[in-house]
């Protein structure tokens, strides 16, 4: 049965009639205890949901919902290890690289748990190594510098994790990351380094990443130049990868290529090899303990009761907003600095996952699907864009995440970043109503501009502290609301078919630039014209 012909589904589009036209102000005065009751703590971090534009009847229609579409169902059919990627045929189990319990976990009778935990041993050695100068560059320096090349989840998610935890990580190596193509990412990255001092994570599973191997060829180029020997390459250069061949032919030994699996979504590897840099950066310890808040959430997301399942809850909210309140996009405000990071990679994880129109069954649907995922740290998101979520023309749910502490206790800093939080989510929920401009003496040409309508919902995430571990519930929290998401539109979160179309024309486009040839271009009138100036005057 089509999603939309759902008896529940109608149930859900007459309560968006009538609830979802009350006013967050008449919610909070019939319940004064509503705050309490629509507050749900797990893994270290207390959801406050009671700021949405919902009530127990419309909570309980969007779980029914979720019964009905089989989300639980899927759910445990991944965590099961079966083929839920149907157009690849594959397994879904990130959740595996996170798995701390000390049970298998199989696909198709084969427990996959002896190759994860073997390739986190060689990632700890590995590291323990380069942290502790015992791994050295070819004319016998310390690593000081660790460079990570790669693109999309093998970049995102390790990039937010290490800026998020880099209070923790050793401050005596400089780890950056490249990604870009573009040659200036590379050049700045690498200007003010002695590359005898720097190792590359070159990540890429098939080692033919045409954006990742570009610019490890650039890093064989940069550092040839100053080592001037070929065996050098072996000593400042690892693989994240399964394609041996390829890594052996680029200079890197092999025992130093560190392997994930066909299962393994790029946007979901940072918990497996793709990791490397931060387990060099953060240490061992750091590491499994991002792995244990991670798992912490996942057996949550298994095991809790929907009512009170944050990833349910938070995903369902979603659904509520996108599918029955039309709302477009959904923003991400972390308060706090650490995390500027966090909505550039959680776009992979929603938009990649969830930006389709066809279903599992191949079927165009009709209902919207993945919303535009965006957002700033607060308190710079305040002085851009807020004015557009408070009294702008667009309904747009908000994520606000803040911690009770800070790892740099200067002055009143923390106190006046998280008073903002909490007041941004207040102002949001309950505005500033006409007559109470009005009784603030305020011209009358002018009521209407300083009139705060309210009702724009928000969900407020807290955690005592910014840690590995809360950390890695906070992504798989997120992880898990997407997949609920995708599973109750009946979509395939794990395939990413769109991405392709671009590369296969740039590919053809490409030998097309190059000046020494004279192409008969057969595109259309405006990419012909494009591609002929740029020849003309490169």
């Amino acid at each position: 049965m089509k999603l939309t012909e759902r008896d529940e589904w109608k149930v859900l589009e007459r309560l968006s009639e009538t609830v979802g036209a009350q006013h967050l102000r008449e919610l909070f005065a019939e319940e004064p205890g509503r705050a309490e009751r629509m507050t749900t703590e797990a893994c270290g971090w207390r959801l406050d949901w009671s700021k949405n534009r919902v009530t127990d009847e419309v909570m309980q229609a969007l779980l029914a919902l979720a019964r009905a579409a089989g989300v639980e169902t899927l759910r445990d059919q991944m965590l099961a290890g079966e083929r839920i990627n149907i157009t690849e045929n594959r397994a879904v189990l990130h959740t595996a690289l996170r798995n701390r319990s000390g049970q298998p976990v199989r696909i198709e009778g084969e427990d996959v748990m002896p190759g994860v935990l073997a390739v986190l041993d060689q990632m700890a050695d590995f590291s323990a190594a380069v942290r502790s100068g015992a791994w050295t560059g070819y004319t016998g320096k310390r690593i000081r510098n660790i460079i990570n090349i790669g693109i999309g989840g093998s970049d995102l998610g390790p990039a937010m994790v290490y800026e998020a935890l880099k209070s923790q990580s050793d401050r005596a190596l400089t780890v950056r990351f490249v990604s870009n193509v573009d040659g200036t990412h590379f050049a700045e990255s690498t200007r003010d380094l002695d590359p005898e001092e720097t190792l590359f994570i070159i990540a890429s599973k098939t080692f033919t990443t045409q954006e990742t191997m570009t610019n490890a060829h650039s890093a064989r180029t940069w550092l040839l130049a100053t080592l001037s020997d070929d065996a050098a390459i072996a000593k400042h250069c690892v693989a994240v990868s399964t394609n041996a061949e390829a890594v052996a032919a680029f200079g890197i030994d092999t025992a130093n290529m560190f392997e994930f699996w066909e299962w393994v979504g790029g946007r979901y590897s940072l918990w497996s090899a793709i990791g490397l840099p931060l387990m060099v950066a953060l240490g061992p310890d750091h590491f499994t303990a991002l792995l244990e808040g991670a798992h912490a959430m996942d057996r949550h997301f298994a095991e809790a009761p929907a009512e009170a399942n944050l990833p349910m809850l938070m995903g369902l909210l979603g659904i509520w907003y996108n599918n029955f309140l039309d709302a477009d996009s959904h923003a991400v405000l972390p308060y706090d600095q650490y995390l500027h990071r966090l909505a550039a990679h959680l776009q992979q994880v929603d938009m990649e996952s969830n930006g389709k129109r066809v279903d599992r069954d191949g079927n165009v649907v009709d209902y919207q699907t993945g919303p535009i995922i965006w957002g700033e740290p607060g308190t710079n998101g305040q002085h851009a864009f807020y004015q557009l979520i408070h009294q702008g023309s667009k309904l747009i749910p908000a994520d606000f995440i803040g911690f009770c502490t800070t790892h740099n206790a200067l002055s009143d800093h923390h106190d006046k970043l998280m008073a903002n939080c909490f007041a941004q989510t207040e102002a949001l929920a309950f505005g500033k109503p006409p007559e109470q401009v009005v009784a603030e003496d305020t011209p009358a040409e002018l009521v209407t501009h300083k009139t705060f309508e309210g009702n724009r919902p928000t969900n407020t995430l807290l955690a005592d502290a910014l840690t590995p571990h809360t950390l890695g519930a906070l992504v798989a929290l997120y992880e898990h609301k997407v997949f609920v998401q995708g599973a109750l539109w009946h979509v395939n979160s794990f395939d990413q078919w769109g991405v392709q179309l671009g590369k296969e024309l740039a590919a053809k486009i490409l030998p097309e630039l190059d000046a020494a040839i004279e192409p008969d271009l057969a595109h259309d009138s405006s990419t012909n014209a494009l591609i002929a100036h740029y020849r003309a005057t490169r």
